[in-house]
């Protein structure tokens, strides 16, 4: 489990996470290619910290960058900076500039979960090898047949 956080991130966490959707569950090198096309503000520092979690695993634990996934990319709001905005006749309105905290997961491709259509297709061979088809289309066929 190799982690790195980016704490009080001067932008909306709802902002930030249309970048941190589109990176979550891909290999690190699709990862920074697709952040790197990017026209949101948010891809510059969610990529330098996608750089430094990519770091981290070759320094702490020996990892080179082709073997990892993004397994988890939370963005979570921080600190809400309170102002206020003058108006007419003397009233003020409130102004609320939040912040954001992102933290990134990485893992090894060995742990990364499969698509549903892979499951299904594996599953499928499965069960052509061991003709547990053939018996269920012959069950049913009989079914068929007495009614």
């Amino acid at each position: 489990m190799i982690t790195a956080k980016l704490n009080d991130y001067r932008q909306s966490p709802r902002k930030v996470r249309l970048v941190a959707n589109l990176i979550k569950g891909k290999k690190v090198e699709d990862a920074k290619s697709s952040i790197s096309f990017l026209i949101k503000r948010a891809s510059k520092p969610l990529s330098d910290l996608l750089d430094s979690a990519i770091a981290n695993a070759e320094h702490n634990f020996n990892i080179t960058a082709d073997k990892l996934f993004v397994k988890e990319f939370r963005v979570d709001g921080g600190a809400v900076l309170k102002r206020r905005m003058p108006r007419a006749r003397g009233m003020a309105y409130p102004i609320k500039k939040r912040t954001s905290h992102v933290f990134i997961e990485l893992d090894t491709i060995d742990n990364m979960p499969m698509k549903k259509s892979k499951v299904k297709s594996l599953k499928s061979k499965v069960e052509e090898k061991t003709g547990k088809t053939k018996n269920l289309k012959a069950k049913s066929s009989k079914l068929e047949a007495k009614n």
